[in-house]
C-alpha cells in the first residue's frame, strides 16, 4: 500500500466543520456510476453525492421528478462499491420524503440499510423541516439544499436563479435557518445569487456548499456529467465543461462502425484460432471448408 494510502482517512462531518474553521474549500460532486466513484475516491474528494439528476443522464428521465426510488438506490449501491474515503450522500427523490415524517425516516433508513449511504442530501424549503428533523433524529444526517430545487421547478417559475430581490433572499435565508434549526450539517445552494450564498457561508454555523452561486462558500458541488459535457440537452451557464467528452465518443464508434462494416475488426491479433491439427480434424468430422475471406 503507497505511503499515501496510508495516510489517508475517511471523510467525517467533524472534518467538514474543520474544513470550513480552516477556510479550506469542501469538494462534492454528483456521482452516480461506479467507475467514477471510484476515481473521484482515490483523488479525494470530499462528498460523493448520489445525485437524481443521474436517472437524467444514466436512463434518460426528462427530468428528477420521474426518477424513481429504486433506481437512485441502484446508483448509490454503485458508489458505495466504488468508494472508500469520501462521504457517500444520497438524494433523496422526488416524493420519498415528503408524505410524512414517517415515510422520510424509513426511506433515508434504507437508503444507510441497502446502500451503507452515509448522509442524505433533502431539497426543499423551511416546509419540509419536519420531515428533515425526523430524519436526523432518527440518527441520519441531512445536508439541506435550497435555491434551485428542481423537484419543485413549475412553483418556482422554471430554472430562474433564485435571491435577485431583497425579499426572496430573505426568504432563502429562512429557509436555510430552518433546515440548520432542524439539525442539517451542511446547506447546499443551488443557482441562488453570490451575496445569498455568501452570507449564508459567513453566518451559518454549518458548511455552505455552492452549486451555481458563486465562489463564496465553504465548498463547490458540480454534477459530473455537466464536466464532460456528457448531458447534450441543456450546458447550465454555472457549469464549466473540463473537456468534452462527446466528440471523443463520436469519433470512437464511428471507427469502430466503419471497422466492423470493412471486416477490418477484429483482426487477428483479436482472434482465437484452432491449432492447425486440431482445424483439420474438425473441418473433416464436419465435412466443411469455409469459405474464402470469411462470411
Amino acid at each position: 500500500m503507497a505511503e499515501a494510502e496510508k495516510r489517508r482517512k475517511k471523510v467525517t462531518i467533524t472534518e467538514l466543520n474543520a474544513k470550513k474553521a480552516r477556510g479550506e474549500q469542501i469538494v462534492q460532486m454528483a456521482i452516480y456510476d461506479y467507475r467514477s466513484a471510484v476515481i473521484a475516491d482515490r483523488l479525494g474528494i470530499d462528498i460523493l453525492c448520489v445525485s437524481d439528476t443521474g436517472g437524467m443522464i444514466l436512463f434518460g428521465h426528462p427530468d428528477t421528478t420521474s426518477v424513481s426510488f429504486d433506481e437512485v438506490m441502484m446508483m448509490a449501491k454503485a458508489i458505495d462499491r466504488g468508494s472508500k474515503y469520501g462521504l457517500r450522500m444520497v438524494d433523496m427523490p422526488y416524493w420519498s420524503f415528503h408524505v410524512s415524517p414517517q415515510q422520510a425516516v424509513e426511506n433515508a433508513g434504507r437508503f444507510c440499510h441497502e446502500a451503507r449511504a452515509e448522509v442524505m442530501k433533502c431539497e426543499g424549503n423551511q416546509h419540509h423541516a419536519p420531515a428533515i428533523e425526523a430524519i436526523v433524529k432518527a440518527g441520519i444526517p441531512v445536508q439541506g439544499h435550497i435555491g434551485i430545487t428542481p423537484m419543485r421547478m413549475p412553483q418556482l417559475g422554471g430554472f430562474r436563479a433564485q435571491g435577485k430581490t431583497a425579499d426572496r433572499a430573505k426568504e432563502l435565508v429562512d429557509d436555510a435557518w430552518a433546515m440548520v434549526d432542524a439539525g442539517c450539517f451542511s446547506i447546499m445552494c443551488e443557482v441562488t445569487t453570490e451575496e445569498v450564498c455568501q452570507y449564508l457561508a459567513e453566518t451559518l454555523p454549518v458548511p455552505v456548499i455552492s452549486l451555481g452561486a458563486g465562489n463564496k462558500a465553504d465548498g463547490v458541488h458540480i454534477i459530473t456529467s455537466d464536466l464532460m459535457h456528457l448531458y447534450e440537452e441543456h450546458v447550465p451557464r454555472h457549469s464549466k465543461i473540463y473537456t468534452d467528452l462527446i466528440p471523443i465518443m463520436e469519433d470512437v464508434f464511428t471507427r469502430y462502425r466503419d471497422e466492423v462494416r470493412d471486416h477490418i475488426y477484429p483482426g487477428p491479433e483479436h482472434t482465437v484460432y484452432m491449432p492447425e491439427d486440431e482445424r483439420k480434424e474438425f473441418q473433416a468430422l464436419m465435412q466443411w471448408s469455409p469459405k474464402e475471406g470469411g462470411a
